[in-house]
């Protein structure tokens, strides 16, 4: 039962916190039972107020951010933070895109007719209230948005104070949106990230918030995961690998490298780790690839087979122990070179953060043996890791990518922030 006085509320919610989770609760009751119709409009409405008469105060108040970032923080993360007009249109482009999507509410999962005649169905519900917890990129405020109004969850969102000025500005234009078409408001919510309490409140309000959703580095993703008293859907870091197989085509294989490595760095998807099977070192391949990175300005940390290639543009780093775990989220490769595809898979096992990973091979038994031993969320045959994305994979936009193993795993989209209720009708049936 949920809790809907003070009396019922945890401890750990600050009274902030609180306040907001019950008008999101209440909220989320509208949103269970609203039609498509309903929702998409609202979609549809939020779309047009940020890209519309919200767009001007959207790329001042991320200015702001952005300049304050610029004097400390890393260049991936002011790429993360940092939105123009084409972006924010972007923003507004993910909100109708979903709202071209099915409704998953209501969907029958399965179904059947039991021997004593009761009608059993399993169908999707929303989960109620749901928080997010993130990191910088304030396109997660109107992606999170979007994927809860349309799953017919309210959203708590915590962003951090890095763009504080964008999400605010967002949220603005979100919840008038909203409120265009007669929708509550408080369906979306945005937590003051200057509030540091309000993280972990969030994280504490247990009965008031039904599931709490990560996104950003590994510290923040390890703390609210051991924090939390809320349920949590882990999302994870990307130390993502591409393995390039002993027979391949080689052309094929430098442009799935480089645009896994290079097209976009600051993302969870971009791959950090290359491993080139051993027969590639005679036959030039492996030189050829390592020089393709640098050539496109990427510093190579490589192992002693690969620091010895011949004809390289740049010097190679040694790499270190930590090379081979880090997500760099940068102009940084480990590169390794392997005996053969089952060393490969052991490196993999060994280092990966279960995100995404990625051959090239003109074999199909080796495709299928890689797809076979790896244990990740998104595995890729001949194609760049930068396709692990919920709009490439057609769910329109995302609400993060889940490296875990329960109820969701790769990119969330809408099916995944739902959960069901088995429904069984009867004539008159007793046990």
């Amino acid at each position: 039962m949920h809790p809907t006085g003070s009396d019922d509320v945890p401890g750990g919610a600050t009274e902030a916190v609180r306040h907001a989770a019950l008008a999101a609760r209440e909220a989320s009751y509208a949103l269970a039972t609203a039609t498509r119709e309903r929702k998409d409009a609202g979609l549809h409405a939020m779309a047009d107020a940020v890209e519309g008469p919200h767009l001007e105060a959207i790329l001042e108040a991320n200015a702001d951010d952005v300049a304050r970032a610029e004097s400390g923080a890393s260049a991936h993360l002011v790429d993360r933070l940092r939105l123009d007009t084409a972006r924010v249109q972007g923003l507004a482009t993910g909100l109708r895109d979903l709202a071209g999507l099915p409704d998953p509410v209501g969907q029958v999962v399965r179904g059947s007719t039991l021997a004593n005649g009761l009608e059993l169905r399993q169908v999707r519900v929303p989960f109620g209230v749901v928080g997010m917890i993130y990191e910088a990129r304030p396109n997660v405020t109107a992606d999170a948005a979007g994927i809860c109004l349309k799953s017919g969850n309210a959203v708590l969102l915590r962003g951090s104070g890095t763009a504080a000025s964008s999400n605010r500005a967002i949220t603005t234009a979100l919840r008038e949106g909203l409120v265009a078409a007669d929708l509550p408001p408080a369906a979306v919510q945005l937590l003051d990230a200057a509030d540091r309490a309000s993280a972990r409140a969030l994280m504490q309000a247990r009965g008031l918030v039904d599931l709490l959703v990560p996104r950003g580095g590994a510290g923040l993703i390890r703390s609210v995961v051991e924090e939390s008293t809320v349920p949590v859907i882990e999302t994870g870091v990307g130390n993502c690998h591409v393995y390039v197989d002993a027979e391949v085509d080689a052309d094929q294989a430098v442009a799935v490298v480089l645009n896994s490595k290079t097209h976009r760095t600051s993302v969870c998807n971009s791959a950090e780790t290359l491993l080139v099977h051993a027969d590639h070192v005679a036959g030039g391949l492996a030189a050829r690839l390592v020089a393709a990175l640098q050539d496109a300005g990427v510093t190579v940390h490589g192992d002693p087979t690969t620091a010895s290639l011949p004809g390289l543009p740049a010097q190679v780093v040694p790499a270190s122990a930590e090379d081979w775990d880090a997500e760099y989220l940068g102009m940084h490769m480990a590169v390794a070179v392997v005996a053969d595809l089952e060393a490969a898979l052991a490196h993999v096992r060994r280092h990966s953060s279960a995100h995404t990973e990625a051959i090239c091979t003109t074999s199909q038994a080796a495709a299928r043996r890689f797809v076979a031993g790896v244990d990740s969320a998104a595995v890729l045959v001949n194609a760049s890791t930068r396709f692990t994305d919920g709009g490439e994979f057609g769910f329109g936009a995302e609400i993060g990518i889940s490296t875990q193993k329960l109820h969701a795993r790769g990119p969330m989209g809408l099916p995944e922030m739902t959960t069901t209720k088995y429904v069984l009708t009867g004539d008159g049936h007793v046990r």
